[in-house]
């Protein structure tokens, strides 16, 4: 059976933006996906490996803590509890998780975004610790935790900057690619759409004719006449 593949010119000049889209949105499109710059990938290294040193920091000065000790009522101390513990789970689980995704996707909007809003929400909570610390424990314990949020607080900072960076950036490419399809908007209205056909498929064999047989080029022997007798 004929089959053919039938392209238009509207499907071949979308194509080229439909990857450059994916490419702006930090989808892999395939082996020749751009490459993300050495200096943003350094930059995000230092980032993570000042949070992991702070979050690491942050984790001995909280083990630390003696709050059964504090001058306060058993409700602010149990309170003070369970927010040292949720911090501990989120430094040793979820941070790190996040620090992972990130590192694999250096420059993923949504990975950026996400650890940038928990540690904004590791500020809030280690904040109320903080100025517990200040009012019912000892100096030393207020000082360590005041040390390690101001590192949280420069960490949260960083990360905010560096995302509204690549928001910039990604909105460069974005009026770049409606640039492209504007243009390719008005090809395609000045230029009426003509279908291309291809055909890969090969016409049938037409039957080969056959030979006639070769007349034989031994000549034949001539008729004999029968001989006649003689009278008797």
């Amino acid at each position: 059976m004929n089959q053919s593949h039938v392209f238009s010119p509207r499907t071949l000049l979308w194509l080229p933006l439909f990857v450059a889209m994916a490419a702006a949105q930090g989808t892999p499109s395939g082996p020749s996906a751009n490459p993300v710059p050495y200096a943003s990938v350094s930059e995000l290294n230092l980032l993570l490996s000042q949070l992991e040193q702070s979050a690491q920091s942050a984790q001995g000065d909280l083990a630390k803590l003696r709050i059964e000790r504090w001058k306060a009522d058993s409700g602010t101390k149990r309170q003070t509890t369970g927010n040292v513990e949720s911090i501990q789970r989120n430094l040793q689980q979820a941070l790190p998780q996040m620090i992972s995704e990130l590192r694999d996707s250096p420059e993923s909007l949504t990975s950026t975004f996400k650890l940038y809003r928990n540690l904004d929400a590791l500020y809030d909570v280690f904040g109320s610790v903080v100025e517990n610390a200040g009012a019912f424990g000892s100096k030393d314990e207020f000082q360590l935790l005041e040390n390690d949020m101001s590192a949280l607080e420069r960490s949260r900072r960083s990360f905010a900057d560096r995302m509204e960076t690549l928001t910039g950036s990604k909105e460069t490419e974005l009026a770049h690619l409606r640039t492209a399809l504007q243009h390719a908007q008005s090809v395609l209205e000045t230029q009426p759409p003509k279908k291309i056909v291809v055909d890969d498929t090969q016409p049938a064999a037409k039957p080969a004719k056959k030979k006639a047989p070769a007349k034989s080029a031994v000549p034949k022997p001539p008729a004999t006449t029968p001989a006649t007798q003689p009278p008797q």
